[in-house]
């Protein structure tokens, strides 16, 4: 009985040393994230220079995903995750040397592969560390790191960025990589034996048993390509103060949804969490179209960390629970490519919208693709329901 307890056990050293990494590494991301659009305007770049600058990032971690999947499983969880942390270093400390959109463009393409790597790796890790029967929990604890990031992050990028320059604060968000990369060292990663067949599917660019959470995930993300670029610049064009705070009531909101949406994904599936999460999504961007004062968008962060906070976990989950122990890497890197896709997508699709029709049209355009997923959702269910009563 005390052997099975140890096995079921989610908060081992490594399990918190993943945790601590991944929140350093995103609390230097995500005070990015709300300083790269005024830093492109500083440089003198227009609305959809901004979508596109967001947008090359995504997806340059989009392309290499795939490749980082196949390094985790042939050349091991700790080369991925350190080479793809020092990238990421190097290129956010770079940052604040530039002078030029060309430079940034170059620059953001590189810091993209560091993320692509480091967060495929960071995933993966964490779920071999985790009991598979606790592994939606266990998941979203390991998310409350990054969860725990987000609520600090943007609010000290933006204020930061008005007491100090660019330079110094780009060269504090690589500090912060640099302290997970450190933490990263001291991880005793789980060494990965080949399985046999495994020289033939290695070669895959994608694992097809991730594809349909990753699908769903994919058209929710679009709407956070629409936040992270425009809402700071959407709330200052309506003179609503308080974009800080929206960003700290989000996290709020997904930390409270990740204290129990996991254990409620072990135990009643997906079905209990991701219609009331995409629910709660949709609301919030039916409201950030509305926006009429404070109260409004504080109120849509918190339905959308709410909502996000329950779908996301679960569709991780479901991506990784249903392939082999050697495609975990292949199905995380499945997942998180459609993850950045959908923000690259999102934000660059919606710099041309914003240009053309204003900025409330982007969350109108984001609503129509949380309904998207919910149909897609429904179709996967009617497909999978019509197979087993075929099978059976």
């Amino acid at each position: 009985m005390e052997e099975q307890l140890q096995k079921e056990k989610i908060w081992t050293k490594d399990f918190v040393l993943i945790c601590l990494a991944n929140f350093f590494i995103f609390l230097g991301f995500q005070m990015t994230l709300p300083t790269i659009p005024l830093f492109v305007e500083d440089l003198g770049g227009n609305d959809q220079l901004i979508g596109f600058v967001v947008g090359i990032f995504t997806f340059s971690a989009l392309l290499l995903r795939p490749y980082a999947g196949t390094a985790l499983e042939t050349k091991g969880r700790r080369f991925v995750y350190i080479v793809g942390l020092t990238i990421f270093v190097l290129s956010v400390g770079s940052f604040g040397f530039l002078t030029s959109m060309v430079l940034l463009f170059m620059m953001r393409v590189v810091q993209g592969g560091g993320w692509g790597f480091s967060t495929t790796a960071s995933g993966t890790i964490a779920s071999d560390l985790i009991p598979g029967s606790r592994r939606g929990e266990g998941m979203g604890f390991y998310g409350l790191s990054g969860n725990l990031a987000l609520a600090i992050g943007p609010s000290l990028g933006l204020t930061l960025t008005g007491i100090i320059n660019f330079k110094p604060f780009f060269l504090i968000c690589a500090g912060l990589g640099l302290i997970a990369l450190i933490l990263s060292s001291r991880i005793s990663y789980k060494k990965i034996d080949p399985k046999p067949g495994m020289e033939k599917t290695k070669s895959k660019l994608y694992e097809k048993g991730a594809l349909k959470p990753s699908i769903l995930m994919f058209f929710i993300t679009v709407t956070f390509g629409g936040i992270a670029a425009f809402l700071p610049l959407y709330t200052a064009e309506r003179h609503i103060s308080g974009i800080q705070l929206y960003f700290l009531f989000y996290a709020l909101a997904l930390m409270i949804t990740r204290s129990f949406a996991g254990k409620l994904y072990d135990r009643k599936g997906l079905r209990a969490v991701f219609l009331p999460g995409t629910v709660l999504i949709l609301a919030a961007m039916i409201l950030l179209a509305w926006l009429p004062n404070s109260l409004i968008l504080y109120t849509a962060a918190a339905f959308y960390g709410l909502g996000f906070g329950m779908v996301q976990p679960a569709l991780q989950s479901w991506s990784i629970e249903k392939v082999p122990v050697n495609r975990r890497g292949m199905a995380n890197a499945t997942f998180y490519s459609f993850f950045d896709l959908g923000i690259g997508l999102g934000a660059m699709g919606f710099g041309q919208i914003s240009h053309l029709l204003g900025y409330s049209s982007i969350y109108w355009m984001a609503a129509v693709s949380i309904a998207i997923s919910m149909l897609l959702y429904f179709y996967f269910l009617y497909r999978d329901r019509l197979s087993v009563s075929q099978n059976g």
